[in-house]
């Protein structure tokens, strides 16, 4: 049994190709290279290069490795780059996502697992977002992701196509001293490329309704997401039936001053954050309850905070 890993050879694509592996699920990856690196792929996984916006392409490979369920992890997902891309970020998202049901459709293939965000929520006016928190989405990547959860329900009513859609929140960490965050928008990325440099970090704003002033996030471990990746292809391919959408959240937040002592600790660079003004439209606190898919996804938190950083940093210096 195959499975499809589109945006594969990415940071969490190849987290999600590594737990699959560790269960002897089989991998095929395909991905344009666009953000990933292939060198993230295993040598015995096989690697196809290309978009998702190849619908032949695409079917082809499905009936060529007699894949029987899609991990739909390619895409756009830098949210504040695509409110000065909207059209490339919909083309990728939204388009993209079309086109690889309508080659799943061609080639028989019925389950997928999608790669949402919870950049559907926007600002959440709620300590702890559950499922039924409303979607609010305030980015184009944000309103790609809710119209992907949509794309996918609207074909399960019309084919009874089986799916479901993993609500993610701040992915940080890794699983392997050779795979890394390169995102250059993401904190922790951002935070070890200045160390590295000698550069101090920088906080945005450090006046919030905060217990030490600094927004508050929810961050979860590469690795423990990629292991409810595998669970829910598991039920799918079982026939379990599963909620539309989980959120992926430990339901604790961490500051930004938090994460930055983190750092310190972990690189053994000691340094004092720099505070800058806060960025518009930053909210306070986003923290989400991942209890649905601790009953249905073995989701939970099997790292620590000091894990998440040194896993990060190990895998940066590497």
């Amino acid at each position: 049994m195959n499975w499809l890993v589109t945006g594969g050879a990415g940071y969490i694509g190849s987290h999600v190709v590594q737990a699959f592996r560790e269960v002897g699920l089989g991998a095929v990856v395909l991905d344009d290279l666009s953000s990933g690196h292939a060198e993230f792929v295993p040598d015995d996984v096989p690697l196809i290069r290309g978009s998702i916006l190849d619908t032949d392409l695409v079917a082809g490979t499905l009936a060529e490795h007699h894949v029987t369920g899609v991990v739909h992890l390619a895409g756009f997902k830098y949210a504040g780059v695509s409110v000065d891309r909207p059209l490339h970020t919909y083309e990728q998202n939204v388009t993209g996502t079309s086109h690889l049901l309508a080659a799943m459709a061609t080639a028989g293939v019925d389950a997928i697992v999608f790669s949402s965000s919870a950049a559907v929520y926007g600002t959440p006016d709620t300590d702890l977002v559950t499922e039924q928190t409303a979607t609010a989405p305030e980015s184009p990547y944000g309103e790609s992701k809710l119209i992907g959860e949509w794309l996918l329900r609207d074909q399960g009513r019309a084919t009874g196509l089986r799916h479901t859609s993993l609500r993610y929140f701040n992915v940080v960490g890794s699983g392997s001293p050779t795979l890394y965050d390169s995102s250059p928008h993401n904190l922790f990325p951002l935070v070890l490329d200045a160390l590295a440099a000698g550069r101090t970090p920088r906080i945005n704003g450090d006046d919030y309704p905060t217990p030490d002033g600094t927004c508050v996030r929810d961050y979860v471990h590469v690795a423990d997401l990629a292991v409810s990746h595998v669970a829910a292809a598991q039920a799918l391919a079982g026939g379990r039936a599963l909620e539309p959408v989980y959120n992926l959240g430990s339901g604790d937040g961490v500051s930004v001053r938090q994460i930055m002592t983190a750092m310190a600790d972990a690189t053994g660079i000691e340094f004092t954050p720099d505070v800058a003004p806060r960025r518009p439209g930053d909210p306070a606190r986003i923290v989400a309850s991942g209890a649905l898919a601790a009953r249905d996804l073995d989701w939970k938190m099997r790292h620590t905070l000091a894990d998440m950083v040194a896993s990060a940093w190990r895998a940066h210096t590497r």
